[in-house]
């Protein structure tokens, strides 16, 4: 089972947005997915009240030694893929969700707030040694600050494709229970989710390659 975590010290960043959206576009691909909430907050439960579709599935987690238990158990279950949605905090359920994961994701606003705020999380991440990418979150269609913004994160470090731009179809599609590419397929919201989707997808297909690699290695 692969396992992405959304993580920033960012508060409005979209942590929870892009995880449903993310979900729901692995889950239409045909993937088991499950999301995991480790923000009190509960954006995601509320969601999931909201919806009449009882996948993807979604579980609570207050506790750091909770999360290991649940991945184990979904990957018991036959889940392909468990998302894990943080709190706009590096605590220390945030750090284990970090430790867990095949991949980071570290949504970010164009703006120096955002990057400057997602440092702490890029050392945390670098100091466990797990695989992340910046993404490019709720961005204006063109200008300087979004160039800027993309030229820092990749200075930084790895950053996703496409960026993902401020559409009232998001917040449209939580509101409402639903994923972005359910609401309004075919939309330019839903197409930039499918993209990053498959941008994230091929990237934990690489991972795990060079995890299979190792295992020859270490047995030969």
């Amino acid at each position: 089972m692969h396992v992405l975590a959304l993580v920033t010290q960012k508060g409005g960043s979209g942590k929870s947005t892009l995880a449903v959206g993310l979900a729901v576009a692995a889950m239409r691909d045909g993937e088991r997915v499950a999301l995991i909430e480790a923000d009190q907050q509960g954006t995601i439960s509320k969601w999931q009240e909201r919806r009449d579709n009882p996948y993807p599935r979604v579980e609570r987690v207050a506790e750091p030694a909770d999360i290991e238990a649940i991945i184990a158990r979904l990957a018991a279950e036959g889940v392909w893929l468990a998302i894990i949605d943080t709190a706009a905090t590096n605590n220390v359920l945030a750090m284990r969700a970090i430790a867990l994961a095949d991949l980071c994701v570290i949504p970010a606003r164009p703006s120096p707030a955002d990057i400057e705020a997602a440092i702490p999380t890029l050392l945390a991440i670098r100091r466990q040694k797990r695989r992340f990418a910046f993404v490019l979150n709720q961005t204006p269609p063109r200008g300087a600050r979004l160039s800027e913004a993309a030229t820092s994160l990749n200075a930084l470090g790895v950053l996703a494709l496409p960026f993902i731009g401020q559409r009232n179809d998001h917040q449209d599609a939580l509101g409402a229970g639903f994923g972005v590419s359910e609401y309004a397929r075919g939309g330019k919201a839903a197409d930039e989710i499918h993209a990053l989707w498959s941008w994230i997808a091929k990237k934990l297909g690489e991972e795990a390659l060079a995890h299979g690699q190792a295992a020859i290695r270490r047995a030969s």
